[in-house]
């Protein structure tokens, strides 16, 4: 989280996306990966989750929003760069911090898929017993 001449800079993660955000003072609109959102996520529950911060301070025609994210699937790319944009907002004004706490965009979610077992066919299931 850093601050550099009227940009705000924040890391977002989630499962196993990593979103990079800037926010800038302009006029709303959002990039991700250097394309519009309506490009980049085709799902409108994708851009939906993106704007959700902003709606949330009602400041979503007041910056400029560039994401960078790697990583993981669709959705995850999409809680990423939210959880980035609360992140950077926050940074931009600390006194920002109980809506967006409330709103439970500040905290981290932590779950990941967990990984396969050896002698079982998934990560909890267990191939059949035959008692006899």
């Amino acid at each position: 989280m850093a601050q550099v001449q009227n940009r705000w800079y924040a890391t977002g993660k989630r499962k196993t996306a990593i979103a990079r955000v800037w926010l800038t003072p302009g006029t709303g609109q959002i990039t991700v990966n250097g394309r519009p959102i309506e490009i980049f996520f085709g799902r409108a529950t994708s851009q939906m989750v993106l704007r959700q911060p902003l709606e949330l301070i009602e400041v979503q025609d007041k910056y400029d929003v560039r994401a960078f994210v790697c990583g993981g699937g669709e959705s995850g790319q999409a809680d990423a760069i939210k959880h980035g944009i609360s992140k950077a907002l926050l940074v931009e004004n600390p006194e920002r911090r109980l809506p967006l706490k409330r709103a439970g965009f500040l905290t981290r979610d932590a779950r990941k898929k967990e990984r396969k077992k050896y002698g079982q066919p998934g990560a909890r299931k267990r191939f059949q017993f035959s008692k006899r």
